[in-house]
């Protein structure tokens, strides 16, 4: 007998008329803040939506019909990421002594442990991804494989016209219309995580945040053994008369793939990974040995014999000439 699906999510619906229904029911989903109405009798707070129960990520609409501010202070921190993108209105961002305008094309982050207030327009409705703190922090941790070593920080305002962060919008979207069309597959608990755990990395891979440079950097792929055999020959014979054939020799496989791991890895093809090599190598001996030298001489051991050449590939480089090199470190 076949094993029945198991529902891995949970449908939730509020209407609340008074401030303290709506505060205390968004509260339950994202953590202790403030709400300020300026019209309490006109407010028609309605939130709905589903919950993630693998790590109890919310998505959702929420709108409150009439013009309401949200403030948040580090003394209450909020207990999740609310990320949110409105479909009509607007809402704008006070934080960090300055104002983010969130529409249809841009989206707002909301760090939790930042003091903040977000004033939402009455004809505002909005999506609204809520990710509770310690979600985000062990999806980070699992990439970096490493504990972080301070709160993960988003910057505010989030594109959602063009790019990577334009696609996580409409993964939200399309997310939210199919676990909206109670379908069992998305809902069901083997499907649910899995959806739960791309939400969140794709969160952190699209998005800038305080981690983003140590995060491309765990996820560049180890460069293989045969590149670093092409570059430590490069290396060690960059005074030499080298040829492309001699370093393809010394890696071991075909031009084909030695010059797309170098441009994948280095940035360079192997010859201009070579010629960068040798110029920072003349910059170095010039800038360390402070003496009279002639430039040419210097230049000419490192492999140049066309000086005009070298000349001119050192200052698209460096953005100064030789000589100019030489001047200001005999100065200093």
């Amino acid at each position: 007998m076949p094993t029945p699906a198991v529902n891995d999510t949970r449908g939730i619906d509020a209407l609340r008329h008074d401030l303290e229904g709506a505060r205390d029911w968004m509260e339950s989903i994202c953590g202790p803040h403030g709400l300020q109405v300026r019209s309490p009798g006109a407010l028609q707070f309605h939130h709905s939506g589903t919950v993630m129960r693998s790590m109890a990520s919310t998505l959702g609409y929420v709108e409150y019909g009439t013009d309401v501010t949200v403030s948040v202070h580090n003394d209450a921190p909020l207990n999740c990421y609310s990320v949110s993108l409105p479909l009509s209105g607007q809402q704008e961002l006070a934080a960090r002594g300055r104002l983010w305008l969130s529409d249809q094309d841009r989206g707002l982050v909301l760090s939790p442990h930042e003091t903040q207030d977000l004033a939402i327009t009455g004809n505002c409705r909005k999506i609204i991804v809520s990710i509770p703190r310690p979600a985000l922090r062990q999806v980070l941790e699992g990439l970096l494989q490493k504990p972080l070593d301070a709160a993960l920080t988003f910057e505010p305002q989030m594109n959602a016209a063009d790019g990577d962060q334009a696609a996580w919008w409409r993964m939200v979207k399309f997310l939210l219309a199919e676990m909206g069309a109670a379908g069992p597959l998305l809902n069901h608990q083997q499907m649910a995580g899995d959806l739960e755990q791309a939400l969140l990395k794709g969160l952190l891979l699209s998005q800038p945040h305080n981690y983003s440079q140590a995060l491309a950097e765990a996820m560049r792929p180890a460069c293989p053994h045969y590149l670093l055999r092409a570059k430590q020959f490069i290396h060690d014979n960059a005074r030499e008369n080298i040829a492309l054939e001699d370093i393809e020799r010394a890696a071991g496989v075909s031009r084909y793939k030695l010059f797309d791991g170098f441009r994948e890895h280095f940035g360079h093809a192997p010859m201009a990974y070579l010629k960068r090599h040798r110029l920072e190598a003349v910059r170095r001996e010039m800038l360390t040995d402070c003496s009279e030298r002639n430039v040419s001489s210097i230049a000419m051991n490192w492999g140049f014999s066309h000086l005009g050449r070298f000349s001119n590939d050192y200052k698209q480089l460096f953005g100064e000439t030789p000589s100019q090199t030489l001047k200001r470190a005999a100065g200093r």
